[in-house]
């Protein structure tokens, strides 16, 4: 009895280690997705790069959906807030992040972008009654002084003649936009399983984002785009929206949800060296130090916080 218990936690730690191993793989994977983003960009405009993308992670997800044997049907009155939150998680959140991406460096859109824990610790204090211990409120501070010192710490200073500042500062509401769509998707992923919800998101916002892009996919010279840039495509839209999701939701049911946040911490930390790295990216000491606050800042916003009832 006592070998069959040992074989079976030794199953099960095994199996543990090959989940968290894939959650690091994902891990890499959004953070290397800032620097390919920013290097598509050069060869594709924004509009017609997030078409593509899509394109390739509806039909992807539609794959994931079948396998499944899952049925997509929504429940009588949701589809004004399916479209809803698909407009702003997909298409409003997506056409923020591209753009802010094509004006600022990788490296800062990573660390910017990491910052979606501060956004929902602060707005679900506000619209939802989340109460914030002192550690979110110190990651808070933390997160929102490292922001002043990435911007002004750049070449320019704080000033809306630099396109990394507007870059930034877009990236900034796009993480906000995301924190908004996170806390409202709560509701509907208690009615729907991950990917249900997320083929609903594509369908809506998804969709919105192909046709938004129609006009500049009419205009693109396709014979200019590089191999690399075509590749650079099919990563994004396969691999950092697709497949990563779903390993991601995989980690959610077997490590569950705590464990599982743990290792977007490192997104930001990844995409911050890999924008350095990869693209050869300046960033100046000031930035350097703001860059390690906001880290910080997302570490200690992800301490867990009481949620009050409301009556």
């Amino acid at each position: 009895m006592a070998f069959g218990k040992n074989t079976i936690r030794s199953f099960l730690l095994n199996r543990n280690i090959v989940v968290e191993s894939l959650l690091l793989l994902v891990a890499v994977v959004w953070a290397l997705n800032f620097s390919v983003v920013k290097f598509t960009l050069e060869e594709i405009d924004p509009m017609s790069f997030n078409a593509f993308r899509f394109m390739l992670a509806t039909a992807f997800m539609y794959l994931v959906l079948l396998r499944s044997g899952q049925k997509l049907k929504a429940h009588k009155g949701d589809w004004p807030k399916l479209i809803g939150l698909g407009l702003l998680g997909n298409l409003l959140y997506q056409s923020l992040f591209i753009v802010g991406i094509s004006f600022t460096f990788a490296a800062n859109a990573a660390v910017m972008l990491g910052t979606i824990p501060v956004w929902i610790a602060l707005l679900g204090r506000f619209f939802f009654g989340q109460e914030l211990n002192k550690f979110v409120i110190m990651g808070v501070f933390a997160a929102f002084a490292g922001i002043f010192l990435i911007m002004e710490g750049s070449e320019t200073g704080i000033t809306l003649a630099s396109e990394n500042i507007i870059g930034d500062l877009t990236i900034l509401v796009a993480a906000f936009v995301f924190g908004l769509y996170t806390l409202f998707s709560k509701q509907m992923l208690g009615r729907y399983t991950p990917i249900q919800f997320t083929m609903f998101m594509m369908l809506t916002g998804g969709v919105s984002v192909i046709i938004a892009g129609i006009p500049w996919l009419i205009q693109l010279d396709y014979a200019s785009v590089s191999m690399a840039a075509w590749g650079g495509t099919v990563y994004s839209g396969l691999l950092s929206i697709g497949m990563a999701f779903v390993i991601w939701n995989y980690g959610i049911r077997q490590v569950g949800p705590v464990r599982t946040a743990t290792f977007q911490n490192l997104v930001p930390v990844f995409g911050l060296i890999l924008g350095i790295v990869l693209l050869r990216e300046q960033l100046f000491n000031m930035q350097y130090v703001g860059a390690a606050l906001i880290i910080t800042g997302i570490v200690l916003a992800r301490k867990k916080v009481h949620i009050a009832r409301r009556v």
